[in-house]
């Protein structure tokens, strides 16, 4: 089957929606949307029409409903299905099923086999460490037994102390649990059979799996990302560079991206910050190569003060922050598209070029603008939005699912995620200086119910951004 002769079925909403949509047009492909009653005056709504027509569209009950989803693709004659980000796209049982269900469809995005083996944080640490990839000091298997436990605890302790920590401390974390739950930090050796203990019984009555991490708790650290692109042979990965994502609210959710992750030709760090980013990319293609990433990826990074990475997770999908990689990425001296990539690669084409082919140029920033109130705990805001705008330049680009020519009510159900403003600028200085215009420029208006005028994080993000790539 030529590549055009598919049909994407775009299992997700909002501005990845949207832009799903963008490149699956562009690349000669039909499409079909789906959307639930909550998002009817969506961007991504509106556009589907517009590109594909009333029968590119597919109310839906829930995005999360597996079976829905794919009854729709068969209705549809979809042949393959774009996850976004989020909701299916790293659910490997998802994938596997998609691939393999008697009515075979494509799923974009890597193999599941894939997505299985580095959604496992414990198999991805194992992997690294066999490559002599660097990981957050720690066990690399679930310890069941106190005294092994202690001897790691106080490893770690001893590793922390030489790095001049004064007051090292230790993560005690159930290996089966998620989201936060079953973690303690522990400072004082002492305490820590105690703790073990506890979160040890907490795992079996919760997760029926009474196994513990033990793991480094590294603070004031800056978050880089290494984006890797692979087609289905899995043979010749790329990277797209990398990005510094360290500006996050409270609760660790990014809030501003920057394409390179460090800037040593304007900034002084206290380490060879070039060579840091030469060996955390070299590690990443290192290990897309041993797995056969097939796929987009990002290899999530924290780099310490002085200039130690350590590898904590990989994302085996396309991310919000893909675009600030793509604005300061060459292919052959031609812009690129990831989503269009991610696709065209997914559905069997060849990459069709190599690392020699890509270069890079300028500075990118990335910015989420989101409804929320950044001095109340980043808590979400939800109203009506009356007026939205922003100034137009060739420099910066939006992407967004709220409409601008009419009123917007911001669905309760979903996150309070509006647009991604993209600013391009040759160097740091000229980006920090367009987006602080740019986030001047823009008119975001609404009020709630209550008569409360509208809460959004764009003066966090214009008070941030001279910070940007800084410790």
């Amino acid at each position: 089957m030529q590549t055009n002769d598919h049909k994407v079925l775009v299992a997700n909403r909002g501005e990845i929606a949207t832009r799903i949509v963008r490149a699956c047009h562009r690349l000669g492909l039909e499409f079909t949307c789906v959307y639930t009653a909550e998002d009817a005056a969506s961007g991504h709504v509106r556009l589907a029409r517009e590109l594909g027509g009333a029968n590119s569209l597919y109310r839906v009950s829930s995005y999360h409903d597996a079976n829905e989803l794919l009854a729709v693709a068969d209705d549809a004659g979809c042949t393959a299905v774009h996850p976004g980000y989020g909701f299916f796209a790293e659910d490997y049982r998802f994938a596997r099923r998609v691939a393999q269900r008697e009515r075979k469809l494509i799923f974009i995005g890597p193999s599941w086999r894939v997505i299985r083996e580095l959604g496992d944080k414990i198999n991805t640490k194992r992997l690294a460490r066999s490559l002599g990839v660097p990981t957050v000091p720690g066990s690399d298997k679930p310890i069941y037994d106190e005294l092994e436990a202690e001897k790691v605890a106080q490893s770690l302790y001893e590793f922390q102390e030489q790095q001049g920590i004064r007051r090292p401390l230790v993560l005690v974390k159930a290996s089966a649990g998620g989201g936060g739950m079953g973690i303690e930090e522990v400072y004082d050796l002492d305490l820590f059979k105690s703790v073990y203990r506890r979160i040890r019984n907490y795992a079996l009555r919760q997760f029926k799996d009474e196994g513990v991490l033990i793991e480094q708790r590294i603070r004031d650290f800056n978050h880089l990302e290494v984006q890797i692109v692979s087609d289905r042979t899995g043979r010749n990965p790329v990277h797209f560079g990398t990005r510094n994502c360290s500006i996050q609210s409270i609760g660790l959710q990014k809030r501003i991206e920057v394409a390179p992750g460090f800037d040593p030709t304007s900034i002084e760090y206290g380490f060879d910050a070039a060579q840091v980013l030469r060996d955390i990319t070299y590690h990443s293609l290192a290990m897309a190569r041993k797995v056969g990433y097939d796929n987009v990826g990002t290899w999530e990074w924290i780099v310490t003060r002085d200039g130690h990475p350590f590898l904590m997770e990989v994302n085996t999908r396309i991310q919000v922050e893909n675009g600030v990689s793509a604005r300061i990425a060459r292919v052959n001296g031609q812009e690129v598209d990831l989503i269009a990539e991610q696709i065209r690669i997914g559905l069997g084409q060849p990459l069709g070029y190599g690392q020699e082919d890509i270069t890079f140029e300028g500075v990118g920033i990335e910015y989420r603008l989101i409804a929320e109130d950044p001095d109340n705990r980043f808590t979400p805001w939800v109203g009506r939005i009356d007026a939205f705008g922003w100034p137009e330049e060739d420099w910066a680009r939006m992407y967004t699912h709220v409409p601008t020519e009419e009123p917007y009510d911001i669905p309760t159900e979903f996150d309070p995620n509006l647009a991604l403003a993209i600013i391009w600028g040759k160097d740091l200085e000229e980006v920090k200086r367009r987006g602080v215009s740019f986030l001047e420029g823009l008119t975001l208006q609404g009020q709630n119910k209550a008569g409360d005028e509208l809460r959004s994080n764009v003066n966090f993000l214009r008070d941030n951004t001279g910070r940007i790539l800084r410790f």
